[in-house]
């Protein structure tokens, strides 16, 4: 049985929806949470003075706006950074990317995140995080721009940005409900973090969320903390009697599939030399909400998905590897031009 979602306005009754219709300059896919430095060693090997180290930006949700992006759809990334050079660098590279950053805030009481990368092994990489009580934890509800989130075709949000702290849970929730208010579709990435909250506090949060979500991606694991463990097909199925009206279960290298109705639709891998799964999963999300903000079906959106994931894995870096448009048929063979 399906549950009935709740009606975001009976939650504060403070939410304001212009009556005008969508904006068409406004972008088609709209996004907050948290854009960190990262710098990521390109050797294998212990961190140890003078090896080789690259410095560049992340952030699961600013990977999806320059996903879209690229793919020729507008997108807008709301979320803080600190008055700091590497605040700087992040703000600079999204607008590069054509990332509508103008309701992003810089904090000048806290200073923007950092990601340490090693490579351990050739095969195996370490991470750290330094983020806690750092800009991107403090995003708040008043950073979300009402008119911008009505007007949009998509919003973006993942389990990541709760986790950050209580105020940033409170952004998203503002977010959505602004959105479900407006007919906004909402997507929802589990991105489970373990790192960042108990087990039985993001299996809360997410099944909430997913009461309030149109489209929702995941992968096996991660849907477990919210539907009960078994093959794929069943539990895209189960996340569907929680409120959205398509699961999509990213499988990793067993490709994805989506729950849609009562149809199960399954998208293989797209094979590229892989250098490293970072990004993979935004990099999917980012090409299946594509197919969707273009009208294509839902067998078209898995393999628009399945092609960035691959295109994300085959360079070094989180977001740098995604493709645009004009380059999609490279995964296809087409590796010639004339």
């Amino acid at each position: 049985m399906t549950l009935a979602r709740r009606d975001p306005l009976n939650v504060t009754g403070r939410v304001s929806i212009p009556a005008a219709g969508p904006d068409p300059r406004s972008p088609a896919l709209v996004t907050l949470g948290e854009a960190m430095a990262v710098v990521a060693a390109t050797e294998a090997g212990p961190l140890a003075s003078g090896i080789p180290m690259r410095l560049a930006f992340a952030g699961a949700e600013a990977t999806v706006a320059i996903g879209v992006r690229r793919l020729g759809h507008s997108s807008s990334w709301t979320g803080r950074v600190g008055a700091d050079a590497p605040g700087t660098m992040i703000l600079a590279g999204l607008r590069a990317e054509g990332v509508d950053v103008s309701r992003a805030r810089v904090d000048e009481t806290a200073h923007t995140g950092l990601m340490l990368r090693e490579r351990r092994t050739t095969d195996h990489t370490r991470v750290t995080y330094y983020r806690a009580g750092l800009a991107g934890s403090r995003l708040a509800p008043q950073d979300v721009d009402e008119a911008l989130v009505a007007a949009a075709r998509v919003l973006h949000i993942t389990g990541i940005t709760p986790a950050l702290g209580a105020s940033a849970r409170a952004a998203v929730h503002h977010a959505v409900e602004i959105a479900r208010a407006a007919g906004v579709t909402v997507s929802l990435d589990f991105n489970h973090r373990a790192l960042l909250w108990s087990r039985e506090e993001a299996a809360a949060e997410l099944a909430d969320l997913l009461t309030r979500a149109d489209i929702v991606f995941a992968g096996p694991e991660e849907a477990a903390l919210v539907v009960a463990d078994g093959e794929p097909a069943d539990m895209a199925r189960a996340l569907l009697d929680g409120g959205p009206r398509e699961a999509v279960l990213k499988l990793g290298s067993r490709g994805a599939l989506a729950a849609v109705a009562d149809d199960v639709f399954v998208q293989n891998i797209v094979p590229l030399t892989c250098v490293g799964p970072i990004g993979a999963g935004d990099a999917f999300v980012a090409g299946y909400l594509t197919g969707f903000l273009d009208g294509a079906p839902v067998r078209d959106r898995l393999r628009l998905g399945a092609t960035c994931g691959a295109f994300a894995v085959s360079v070094h870096g989180d977001w740098e590897g995604l493709p645009r448009r004009d380059e999609l048929a490279l995964a296809e063979g087409d590796d010639v031009s004339r």
